[in-house]
């Protein structure tokens, strides 16, 4: 079977995302952010285009290392005004019927078992088209806003964010067993007591004894996605991600970074195919190559220097406005996102070590992905190149202006690869897991998760005596389903 490349859309529920200066663009759309409407007509776009879905990233906290301050980021709009993604799910599922949504939250501010409760109701509302992306944060900024001095260091957040999981798993998986709801109007029983789980959780950072206060979803747990890159971020997607997100910059690059992630997937017991993994990139389509370039050209004349480099400072963990424009960024120990300096670090195919003017010129545009320009065929073979040479599934596209980028690419470039028999000319039915493995609604056997199903190896389940009305043994035993 010919392999399928995936596409993801890459938004954030504000106005420069990844693209600093563009928001001056004449057909940007991006200030259309509080708009509910904008985010109504994007998504029925994207399921237009057929993306697996639209992944929508977060922070809680503004880009202030670039010169110890957040007034170039207020300045630049870099990820600031921000709105919450959860609130944008509803409508758009309401107007679509198969596009997936990803949405971010960091474990290290909020407490996972309100949290669960929020996203077990978007699986519900969106008949199990959810996905969670886990993010163990990065900006000192938010650390400071939650009462902390700084972000714990970088390793030590996994930890963290390992028993955060435990906790949402046993919740998701192991509280309510499929059944328990019997909606019996003859007994008076809506969910039967002996089937729904205390989960007992007594932990390190977290006690959560009680039981889940959702009953399942179609999922249960939602798609799980993740974009770490460290040792110990690759680790951690491994035991638990099933979409994984790069952002490396050659397919040298990515083709190591691939190559790890499959082996880490097979040490931690799974299938090293058992994720799919989407590279950060950016495409810049026309109808022709030399339409495409002059749109690049023209798009450029609008990307802001400063606020590429208020991203990547923040990216980093580096104060970038330290540094002369011209200067080589040199070996620098980050407490941000590690994998960007070695990236950057090794981008240049002469080995030439990138200087500061490098990456503000990177950055204009996308961020830290490649940027691919060119006709629908062009980039068609240029996305075809780089899933045969690195064994990357697909691709996250950030926008260079929004709407107007995602539909060019489904204009230009999504009918080619149709045709090619390389990209899916309609939608599976069923969740979003079921969309993107084909294997059903529920977490594999062989995942972490799945562990703490109701009578799982690593379940924890206080039983109690039945408090349901004495109609008889074998009713509670066997419940009626609802007429």
């Amino acid at each position: 079977m010919t392999r399928q490349i995936r596409l993801n859309a890459f938004d954030m529920n504000c106005v420069a995302h990844q693209s600093p200066g563009l928001w001056r663009h004449p057909e940007d759309q991006s200030w259309r952010y509080k708009d509910l409407a904008y985010w109504t007509e994007l998504a029925k776009l994207l399921e237009r285009g057929r993306f697996d879905g639209l992944f929508i990233a977060d922070v809680l906290g503004t880009y202030d290392v670039y010169g110890a301050s957040d007034e170039a980021a207020i300045r630049q709009a870099a990820q600031i005004p921000v709105g919450d993604p959860l609130l944008l799910v509803s409508a758009m599922a309401l107007v679509t019927e198969h596009l997936g949504f990803g949405i971010t939250t960091g474990t290290g501010f909020e407490h996972p078992y309100p949290f669960a409760r929020r996203i077990s109701t978007l699986d519900h509302l969106t008949k199990g088209r959810i996905g969670w992306n886990v993010v163990t944060g990065y900006l000192p900024a938010a650390a400071r806003n939650m009462g902390q001095t700084d972000q714990p260091a970088h390793d030590a957040r996994y930890d963290h964010a390992d028993e955060y999981l435990e906790v949402l798993y046993k919740l998701w998986e192991g509280s309510w067993e499929d059944d328990a709801v019997v909606r019996d109007r003859e007994r008076g029983v809506f969910t039967d007591p002996d089937k729904v789980h205390h989960i007992g959780h007594s932990g390190t950072h977290f006690s959560v004894p009680g039981v889940h206060l959702a009953e399942p979803s179609p999922q249960r747990t939602p798609v799980i996605y993740q974009a770490g890159s460290s040792l110990r971020g690759v680790r951690f997607a491994a035991e638990n991600a099933e979409a994984i997100f790069t952002a490396a910059p050659t397919k040298a690059i990515l083709a190591e970074t691939v190559s790890n992630i499959r082996r880490e997937l097979e040490l931690a017991g799974r299938d090293p195919y058992s994720a799919k993994i989407f590279n950060l990139s950016t495409v810049i389509t026309a109808a022709t190559d030399a339409e495409a370039h002059a749109k690049h050209r023209e798009l450029l004349s609008y990307g802001d220097p400063e606020g590429a480099l208020v991203f990547m400072s923040g990216w980093m963990g580096v104060d970038l406005a330290r540094y002369g424009l011209d200067e080589p960024i040199g070996n620098v120990d980050s407490n941000a996102i590690l994998s960007a300096v070695k990236a950057f670090q090794s981008a240049d195919p002469d080995g030439r070590e990138w200087t500061v003017r490098d990456i503000a010129e990177w950055g204009e545009i996308g961020g830290m992905g490649p940027r691919i320009v060119g006709s629908g065929t062009t980039v068609a073979d240029t996305l075809q190149e780089w899933v045969a040479e690195t064994d990357v599934d697909g691709f996250n596209l950030a926008y260079a202006i929004t709407p107007g980028s995602f539909a060019d690419v489904i204009e230009h470039v999504v009918p080619v690869l149709t045709e090619r028999g390389v990209y899916q000319a309609e939608y599976l039915p069923g969740s979003l897991r079921h969309k993107l493995f084909g294997n059903g609604d529920r977490l594999p056997r062989e995942h972490r998760g799945a562990r703490y199903r109701v009578g799982g190896p690593s379940s924890t389940i206080i039983d109690r005596p039945s408090t349901l009305p004495s109609s008889s043994a074998s009713a509670a035993a066997q419940p009626t389903r609802g007429r």
